[in-house]
């Protein structure tokens, strides 16, 4: 099983960060009462394919939510920001394109997450973008 914690010290290094803490990056999602118990990685031993499609699945979680997909009616969300939105998808259209040869058997998915949510957002969209205008589409070419 995988540690899902991050230090970016080494635990054996005496000299602390500039705030003088050791940051940990908890992406389990559980609560954190004794940091002592937490599973620690050093980010230098985590495979770039780990990283990327993290970071790949950090993004499309955002962009759904700025898009209102946790909600039955998308346009009544609290969360709902189309312009965010665009950004968080333009830019998991790029990080998708360009690390593309290295994702091996991640990329289908995760580029079917991408068009999923550029559509969603031509939906969303009271003024839809022209095809090949909408958000990421400069990268991964026009989605219908």
């Amino acid at each position: 099983m995988a540690d899902d914690s991050y230090q970016t010290a080494s635990p054996s290094s005496d000299a602390p960060l500039d705030d003088g803490k050791v940051h940990r990056v908890n992406t389990t999602n559980q609560s954190i009462d004794d940091e002592s118990a937490l599973p620690i990685r050093e980010l230098a031993e985590i495979p770039a394919i780990e990283v990327i499609s993290r970071a790949a699945v950090m993004l499309m979680s955002s962009a759904a939510e700025k898009l209102g997909l946790s909600e039955a009616d998308p346009m009544s969300s609290a969360h709902l920001d189309l312009d965010e939105a665009r950004r968080i998808i333009t830019a998991l259209a790029g990080l998708i394109t360009a690390s593309g040869e290295f994702l091996g058997p991640h990329a289908g998915p995760l580029k079917d997450g991408l068009q999923a949510l550029q559509r969603a957002f031509r939906e969303n969209s009271a003024y839809p973008d022209e095809p090949g205008q909408g958000p990421g589409e400069k990268y991964t070419g026009p989605v219908y």
